[in-house]
């Protein structure tokens, strides 16, 4: 019979090579553990009884030669059968764990209770957790590290709860558990999110004295901080008496991923610093990303000199965190320099640089800058496309938010079909980020295409699909969408509703918005935010309530912002209420606002009402808080080439086509109502070309939009970008040649998007304030 266990190892040796090839160097041998364990018993009584001349020997054996003595068919030691699991876990072969578990039911191994553990850890950690549940219930005997083992298993294979019921069993047995079962049960705990469950094992460590165990403590830190409760890991972090890198760097780690714990988390490592801890390069990940949350580059550059002192600066998580900081400073350059000289660049360096050229576009120091830093951002998505890496779910979802940012709906539809390549489309977050680049893109259709598709949907994705149909006019589907959002038991958020009301404002749905408007607040218990009460004003402005605009302001004790004001001065000029667009004049000015539109809005009223002592007034205001000067700028993409333009740009190639084409319009629109509409102190910078005497002056979205209509194809849709909000002269022109070209015209302001077609506008005409 001693053949048959030889064949029961044949999988197992062709698993594991070294076993077979003398040639590998083998891997270290097993230790002998103290001779109170049954394997120091079972190496105890072999000392002393002795055996045949087929017996093993009484020393440690590395894997090679308990391969070589299992498939000679020696009668062997059950602890020889130790280093074979322990390969077999390294490796993840469940085939040969299995083997070996055959072999050792063959010779009677099983019995032994330190083997059946290391065989029940090593089914574990192979993912057959089901086998290791049976091998538990057959074994007549266990001790603390079996049960350990099963709980710390169930979790590695994500079932924590499964994990968290063999703790119970396990005191209902009466049996006690260690600090390390404690430990793997608090992971169990923070694997399913049970923080209650959690502050009971927590409970029962402090009984027992095991809070004070340095990785006790550790447990809990992570425990607490992970499930939101920093002050309870701050706690428990205090009372370890012994803190080592794991302690610090897990508290660290806690306080950056929290923007309001940053100057916690940079004290915590002076703490460390001067408690003689020597950090590791996760803490110096953490600490940079302090830095980079803080916007501290001098600071950054002191970790990055210390990360070089203590010999980190190789590491790549480091060198990751390091680049992502330069880049979110705008230091650009040295955060390519940086990202150049990693010759093991991962996925995760790159998809730092994509995210971080996508954030800092919102902070650059003008708009042409930030499509500057956009198209960087596209441009190393290329380059990643073009080397070994393969983009993730985190690299398609990033560079879609720059497509959205920059409208940029060719490249975004190619990113579309790169995601339904790589099986990326199914992840609710790249989906997410679809849905919202063919929303801010103008394609409204599409965008409810992608939103039907997805298996599953997050309350990010519903309330996308939401604003998407509130910002394209489609107020119904909106509304209709939301109601089917809560049937599907997804809670909506304060932005959803923003977009709610936003789309009831927009169809003059006044009991509808207040019946949301109350339903946020009794329903789902939140707060309205000066969002949600713009919308509301916005609504009655639509109507032409305005005097009900003043009333809901003064029922509801709120204090409307300079957006909300500014919306209430255009709304009472535009219906001839011009003792309530003065006070509400008068009250923006006391804000003293600080947006360069602001005051052009005030000084087109005044100007047109005569109240030259007003204008003298706003004029003086604008010196004070130096605003500035109005800078208008657009641009428009065609066939991968973008073209910008400013206020009467002369200077593309086909500029005088360009103005003839305009003047041909803007006459064959005076013949159906086209009225123009002269804007007060739009002046751009001095170093503008200004039109001639007596000519008409073309704002840059209004010469992008007649490039469009020059260079693409007949019925194709025309989109343009611009930095500020569409003034009324260009609003309606470009409303008239959306239907004397029978063209849609898409144009995307400051504030929001304007979709032109057959005369009219996704806005309702109440988008073009100036």
């Amino acid at each position: 019979m001693a053949s048959t266990p030889s064949l029961a190892v044949s999988a197992a040796a062709a698993i594991f090579p070294s076993a077979a090839d003398p040639r590998r160097p083998p891997p270290p041998s097993v230790a002998i553990v103290d001779k109170n364990s049954s394997y120091g018993r079972s190496l105890q009584a072999a000392d002393n009884g002795g055996g045949g001349g087929m017996e093993a020997p009484l020393r440690p054996l590395d894997v090679q030669e308990a391969m070589t003595m299992l498939t000679e068919g020696k009668a062997v030691q059950s602890a020889m059968y130790v280093p074979l699991l322990h390969r077999c876990v390294e490796t993840g072969s469940l085939g040969a764990a299995r083997a070996v578990h055959g072999h050792m039911a063959k010779t009677g191994a099983g019995a032994d209770m330190f083997v059946a553990t290391s065989l029940v850890n090593a089914y574990m950690r192979c993912g057959a957790a089901r086998d290791a549940r049976r091998l538990f219930d057959g074994m007549p005997e266990r001790n603390v590290v079996t049960w350990t083992a099963l709980v710390t298993g169930y979790t590695l294979n994500s079932q924590p709860a499964l994990g968290l019921e063999v703790f119970v069993e396990m005191l209902e047995m009466g049996r006690y558990p260690s600090h390390y079962t404690l430990g793997a049960t608090l992971n169990a705990c923070l694997a399913s999110c049970d923080v209650d469950l959690g502050k009971q094992v927590h409970g029962y460590a402090i009984k027992y004295g095991a809070e004070s165990i340095t990785s006790m403590g550790n447990s809990l830190c992570r425990l607490y901080s992970k499930l939101g409760s920093l002050d309870s890991a701050l706690r428990a972090f205090w009372r370890i008496p012994e803190k080592n890198v794991i302690t610090w760097t897990t508290m660290i780690s806690a306080c950056a991923e929290d923007e309001e714990c940053v100057e916690l988390g940079l004290s915590l490592f002076i703490d460390m610093l001067m408690d003689g801890v020597m950090p590791n390069e996760f803490t110096l990940t953490s600490v940079m990303s302090l830095c980079g949350t803080r916007l501290d580059l001098n600071l950054g550059k002191q970790v990055q000199a210390f990360s070089f002192k203590i010999g980190c600066e190789t590491n790549l998580p480091v060198k990751n965190s390091t680049m992502y900081l330069y880049l979110r400073k705008g230091e650009t350059d040295e955060a390519m320099r940086l990202f150049e000289q990693m010759e093991d660049a991962s996925i995760i360096t790159w998809n730092a640089m994509i995210s971080g050229y996508a954030q800092i576009m919102d902070s650059a120091k003008d708009d042409l800058q930030a499509r500057s830093r956009g198209f960087q951002a596209l441009t190393i998505f290329r380059d990643l496309k073009r080397s070994v890496m393969k983009p993730d779910l985190f690299t398609f979802s990033s560079i879609l938010s720059v497509c959205s940012a920059m409208m940029a709906l060719e490249q975004g539809e190619q990113i579309h079909a790169q995601t339904i390549k790589s099986g990326f489309l199914l992840d609710v977050v790249v989906n997410s980020a679809l849905v919202n680049m063919y929303n801010k893109c103008g394609c409204i259709q599409d965008a409810n295409k992608a939103f039907l598709e997805m298996p599953t949907r997050t309350f990010v994705t519903w309330t996308s699909m939401i604003s998407g149909y509130s910002q394209h006019g489609q107020p119904q589907e909106a509304i209709q969408l939301f109601e089917e959002m809560r049937l599907a038991g997804v809670r909506p958020n304060e932005i959803t509703f923003v977009s709610l009301l936003s789309a009831c404002s927009y169809a003059g749905l006044v009991e509808e918005a207040e019946h949301y408007f109350d339903m946020m607040k009794k329903e789902y218990c939140i707060e309205p935010v000066v969002d949600h009460y713009g919308c509301m004003i916005d609504m009655f402005v639509r109507l032409g309530q305005v005097e009900d605009a003043f009333s809901f302001i003064k029922r509801t004790g709120f204090e409307p912002n300079e957006a909300i004001w500014s919306s209430l001065v255009a709304g009472c000029r535009s219906h001839g209420n011009m003792e309530l667009a003065f006070y509400a004049a008068d009250k923006l000015l006391e804000l003293k606002p600080k947006g360069i539109e602001t005051y052009i809005l005030l000084l087109n009223m005044y100007i047109s009402t005569e109240r030259w002592q007003d204008v003298a007034r706003v004029r003086k205001l604008m010196k004070q808080e130096d605003v500035g000067i109005l800078r208008d700028r657009s641009w428009i993409t065609i066939k991968d080439k973008v073209y910008f333009f400013r206020a009467n740009d002369r200077t593309h190639p086909q500029a005088t086509e360009l103005y003839q084409l305009l003047e041909n319009l803007l006459e064959k629109a005076k013949a159906i109502g086209y009225e123009p509409y002269q804007n007060a102190e739009l002046s751009d910078s001095e170093d503008d070309e200004k039109p001639a005497a007596g000519s008409l002056k073309h704002h840059s979205e209004r010469l992008a939009v007649a490039l469009g209509l020059l260079q693409t194809p007949p019925g194709a849709t025309v989109r343009v970008t611009k930095n500020i909000t569409m003034c009324r002269d260009c609003h309606s022109s470009i409303k008239l040649f959306s239907l004397l070209e029978n063209r849609e015209i898409i144009v995307r302001d400051s504030k929001r998007l304007h979709k032109f077609k057959d005369g009219r506008c996704s806005c309702g005409d109440f988008g073009a304030l100036l």
